[in-house]
């Protein structure tokens, strides 16, 4: 499957999902899917699951992580590091220049009203997200399982009741005591 992966192909496409996406993590994961399974099938949807998820549950920034694992599971130890370099440094910079201009522009009525679409932007990307990891699990007699626990962690986490990291070890437990491991 990953044959068609080269280094400089992998470092393009990190270049500019990494560098042109906003929103945060989720848009820019969401992003990473559309290019490295729907458009190149570099990775199945349960790979890129698999690098979802151990991103979201390692310390520190998820999407660093994420990087990684895309670009170990592509090319091994030089594809995490071009993969996360690649994505990283160029906004890294950008937002080193914003930092410094923020006084000067943080009153201006356009650049808040851009701002806030922005923001409202990456609420979407972020229900885009959860959908690209969902929708490959909805099928068969059992496709409400993922929709009861998709749904038990967004109240959850909503509601701020448990943090994140207690949210997928409840989710853990209660896979394991359901019983199966039929996949998707």
């Amino acid at each position: 499957m990953a044959a068609q992966v080269t280094l400089k192909r992998l470092v393009a496409v990190a270049l500019r999902v990494g560098n042109l996406t906003f929103g945060g993590g989720d848009p820019t994961m969401a992003a990473f899917h559309r290019e490295i399974v729907t458009r190149r099938n570099w990775l199945t949807p349960e790979q890129y699951a698999l690098a979802f998820g151990l991103a979201r549950v390692t310390p520190g920034t998820n999407l660093l992580a994420f990087y990684v694992a895309v670009g170990w599971r592509l090319m091994g130890w030089r594809g995490a590091l071009a993969t996360v370099l690649a994505a990283t440094t160029p906004s890294a910079a950008f937002a080193v220049l914003l930092t410094h201009s923020a006084a000067a522009w943080g009153a201006n009525r356009w650049v808040t009203s851009v701002f806030e679409a922005l923001s409202a932007t990456a609420v979407g990307m972020t229900v885009a997200t959860a959908w690209l990891l969902l929708r490959p699990y909805l099928r068969g007699r059992r496709a409400w399982r993922p929709l009861v626990f998709s749904g038990g962690a967004a109240i959850l986490a909503l509601g701020e009741w448990l943090s994140p990291v207690q949210i997928v070890g409840l989710a853990a437990l209660a896979g394991l005591l359901w019983g199966d491991t039929e996949g998707p």
